[in-house]
Parts: C-alpha cells; sequence; structure tokens
C-alpha cells in the first residue's frame, strides 16, 4: 500500500531584527551553514527563484509599510514566511519540470490569498532533505492595514487556508490526500505533568530493559522476584498513562502527515534563530515523542519472558490471598 501524501503549508511571522537572518537562510547568503547539517552546498546550485527579491527583505517591507501609512510598533510582525512542500513521497521520481510545476501552483494560491505585490521573495531549496518553498510576504491586507493576525493569526483563518491550499492543489495534483486539520483532531493542550509522568516510566522502562537484558534460561526464576518488585510499579505507571494518552490522543492527530511537516519545519528553523521562533514546532514534536514513548512501555511488556510474568502473577496471587486473610481475621 502507498504511503499517503499530503500539501503541507506553515506559517511563521517575524517582527524586526531575525528578518535578516531568514533571508540569510532562505537566499543563501552565507558561506557555511554549520548550524543546519541538512543543507547540501553541492546541491545549493539547484535552487530556484519563483519571484525574485528586488531588495533586502527588512528594507522592502519597511518600504511597503511606510508607503501604505501604516504605523508600527516594535513588535509589529513585518514579514509572514509561508514554508510549501509536500511529503517526501511524492517528489520520488519526479522531474525537475514536474517539481516546478508544483511550486508555481502553490505560488498561485498564495497570490489569490494576499496581494502578489506583497511577496517579496519565493525561492525553492532543492539543496535540503525535501524540496521546499519559503515565500515570504509583508502582512498588508487589502485595505492596506499591517496585520498578520488579521491575515493568518487565529487558529480559524488557518484552519481557512489549509482547507482552501488543499482544495486547491488536489485538482491539479489529485494523489494528494487532506490531512487533519486542528478542528478536526480537535488538538489538545498536553499539561507538563504528563511529560513529567513520562519521564518517571522511562526511568522505570530503562530499569526494566536492564533487568530483562540479563535474563538466560539458567536465572529466569531468580530474576523474577527482582523484576517482579518493578513491576509492581511499571504496570500502574503503564495503564495511568494509557488513560492520559487515550484522553490527549487528539493531541497527536494524523502522526505520519504531522511527522512530514514538522521535520521539515524543523530543517529550516536554524539554530541562528531566536528559541522563541521554534516553540511551536517543538512542543509538538515533544507531543510526538511522548506518544513515542508510551508505545515503547508497552512494547517493553510483550518482552516479558512468559515464565518472569507466570511467576509474577504467582506471587501477585498470594499477595492478594494473603490480604483476604488478613481481612478475615480482622472482621472476627
Amino acid at each position: 500500500m502507498a504511503a499517503p501524501q499530503y500539501a503541507i503549508m506553515r506559517f511563521m511571522k517575524y517582527k524586526g531584527p531575525e528578518i535578516g537572518k531568514i533571508e540569510a537562510h532562505d537566499e543563501r547568503t552565507k558561506e557555511s551553514y554549520a548550524s543546519n547539517p541538512d543543507i547540501d552546498p553541492g546541491r545549493t546550485h539547484l535552487n530556484f527563484h519563483l519571484v525574485e527579491p528586488q531588495a533586502r527583505y527588512r528594507a522592502e517591507a519597511e518600504r511597503q509599510i511606510r508607503e501604505a501609512g501604516c504605523r508600527t510598533r516594535t513588535d509589529s510582525v513585518r514579514l509572514v514566511e509561508t514554508v510549501i512542500t509536500a511529503s517526501p513521497e511524492f517528489f520520488q521520481n519526479k522531474s525537475m519540470k514536474e517539481i516546478r510545476a508544483f511550486f508555481r501552483e502553490a505560488l498561485e494560491f498564495i497570490k489569490q490569498k494576499q496581494n502578489p505585490n506583497t511577496i517579496i521573495s519565493a525561492v525553492v531549496h532543492m539543496d535540503e532533505k525535501t524540496p521546499h518553498m519559503h515565500l515570504s510576504f509583508v502582512p498588508l491586507t487589502e485595505d492596506g492595514r499591517l496585520s498578520a493576525k488579521e491575515i493568518v493569526g487565529n487558529k480559524k483563518k488557518l484552519i481557512k487556508w489549509q482547507d482552501a491550499y488543499w482544495e486547491h492543489m488536489v485538482k491539479k495534483f489529485p494523489e494528494f490526500e487532506r490531512g487533519l486539520s486542528a478542528s478536526e483532531t480537535g488538538r489538545d493542550y498536553i499539561p507538563p505533568r504528563v511529560f513529567k509522568e513520562m519521564t518517571r516510566l522511562n526511568k522505570q522502562r530503562e530499569k526494566l530493559e536492564g533487568l530483562l537484558s540479563e535474563i538466560n534460561a539458567f536465572n529466569a526464576k531468580a530474576k523474577a522476584t527482582e523484576i517482579g518488585k518493578v513491576l509492581d510499579k511499571y504496570i500502574p505507571s503503564v495503564e495511568k498513562m494509557s488513560t492520559q494518552v487515550r484522553k490527549y490522543s487528539k493531541a497527536f492527530g494524523s502522526m505520519k502527515a504531522e511527522n512530514a511537516a514538522l521535520e521539515l519545519a524543523n530543517e529550516t528553523l536554524t539554530a541562528e534563530l531566536k528559541e522563541s521562533r521554534q516553540e511551536s514546532v517543538l512542543k509538538r514534536m515533544a507531543d510526538l515523542q511522548l506518544r513515542r514513548d508510551y508505545d515503547a512501555a508497552v512494547a517493553l511488556l510483550e518482552r516479558i519472558p512468559p515464565e518472569v510474568l507466570e511467576a509474577y502473577a504467582h506471587d501477585d496471587r498470594n499477595e492478594r490471598n494473603k490480604t483476604k486473610g488478613r481481612d478475615a481475621d480482622v472482621r472476627d
């Protein structure tokens, strides 16, 4: 069965000094990129523009804002960057002509939603793992106001963008499937305490893995008691985490599509950028890691030898019988 293919679009907003660093990354103006090992300088010559910048990003943004007569504050968003790509499977065996056609179609979509004159640059990177386009525009509204919030700034707006993007792209590329939007997955906030609980469970898992690695045909029964003491804490912890995973399952969304988008976004956010710009991407990657850790914790239970589990169950039954006996003595 072929892997599903998704059209992917992500927005990032920038206010001031970091715009120069975004330009350096997008336009490949540096001689080396030690902070981003995903860039292959031997392929940089394959990168291409669909919109050539006519000036430096920050200068062009300030010019457009000034000519529109907009007032700005230090925290005003002056540039919105759209990262456009697709699942890696989509680009397999595609010719350069076909890849160009995909990004041209994506550019046409943006032009239908945003005044083309506000687009500063649209450059396609072929020198990283997955082809993708960085399209930067000044967030000026149709009536000439500077408002990134009005254009892309809330959840409902972003969902509309994603829906419209898929509807546009699937006409030319019917192989695309619609990934689950935030409204469909019901993405929820996973509180920090759940991650702390998983940290404790991971420590228990490491201890249990160590004990299991020492088991052999001669010491299985002897190890059963020691493993049983760990399982007394481990099994309830896994059960508790199971409840948490079910409670926040919608927060994991469509994991395959989300992973592809997040990995790409993380590639494009170099160590040169402020950590605050990486926060939302890293948070969602942490959510997915939480699910992977839980799956690993459950899988470990399946690796425990049957004779060890049998001994553990036997000890557990004996303990319950002792408890019942003590309760009977109290009642008598």
